[in-house]
């Protein structure tokens, strides 16, 4: 007896139902399922970015001319606010970059000025061209009054420093005094010849020694003989030690 054909309501065993079907193209879909996949994810992406955009134009959609002006006024004032402040600050910035250049030029003109201080007091070692002078006695002593009056010729000539001996630095405050054996400079016994470290400009001071009537031929009258050497470097090693003021004291204005 035949066996009777199956009805579409019992799916045969070689035909899977809709379900397996759904789980089926989940778990393996095909070119066509993908790429509607994406083109719904598009579509959902611009409808989001239209309602968003909607929802900013209908928030300046309900406003008036007037208020839509007086917002335009408020933003366009901020600008030029934040834009003055901006100016203020980059002008507090070149201020500030000029005091401290005017501070450090200051600082370097006082440096600079200290220490020109020291090399005239004779406060620190010092080196560069210059003159010897060797003064010898040969026939006669040299007098105090021309040793003075050398040193004197040499400070109008410019010396920058004189040293005696290799052992007594000259300043404004230096004294000569009759000694036996010798001549005393600021205490110290010096004994000949007189040898003088100079600093300067070695021509000026030479022409300050050797003009007529000068040091040189004041010398020659004492029965001495001067020899002069110009160097390119001269050392003076020899310092004195400063001394604080006893009573002075700086203004009230200083």
């Amino acid at each position: 007896m035949p066996e009777p054909a199956p009805t579409e309501e019992t799916p045969t065993p070689e035909q899977p139902s809709g379900r397996d079907r759904l789980v089926t193209a989940m778990k393996k879909p095909g070119r066509a399922q993908v790429g509607v996949a994406v083109l719904l994810a598009l579509v959902g992406f611009a409808a989001i970015t239209q309602v968003r955009s909607n929802e900013a134009s209908n928030t300046y959609a309900g406003l008036r001319q007037q208020e839509l002006i007086e917002m335009l006024d408020a933003l366009t004032g901020t600008a030029e606010r934040a834009r003055q402040e901006i100016d203020r600050l980059e002008s507090n910035r070149r201020e500030l970059l000029s005091e401290t250049s005017a501070r450090e030029a200051a600082l370097r003109q006082a440096e600079e000025r200290t220490e020109s201080l020291n090399v005239l007091a004779g406060l620190v070692p010092v080196t560069g061209p210059g003159i010897r002078v060797t003064v010898e006695e040969t026939e006669g002593r040299v007098s105090v009054g021309s040793l003075l009056d050398m040193v004197q010729e040499l400070r109008t000539a410019g010396a920058e420093a004189i040293e005696f001996n290799d052992q007594v630095r000259v300043t404004a405050h230096s004294s000569f005094d009759v000694a036996t054996g010798g001549i005393e400079l600021d205490d110290q016994l010096l004994e000949p010849p007189y040898v003088l470290d100079v600093i300067g400009d070695q021509h000026i001071l030479r022409t300050a020694l050797t003009f007529s009537t000068g040091p040189v031929e004041t010398f020659g009258e004492d029965g001495a003989t001067v020899d002069i050497e110009e160097l390119d470097s001269v050392e003076i090693t020899s310092v004195r030690e400063a001394s604080r003021p006893e009573y002075a004291e700086l203004g009230s204005g200083q």
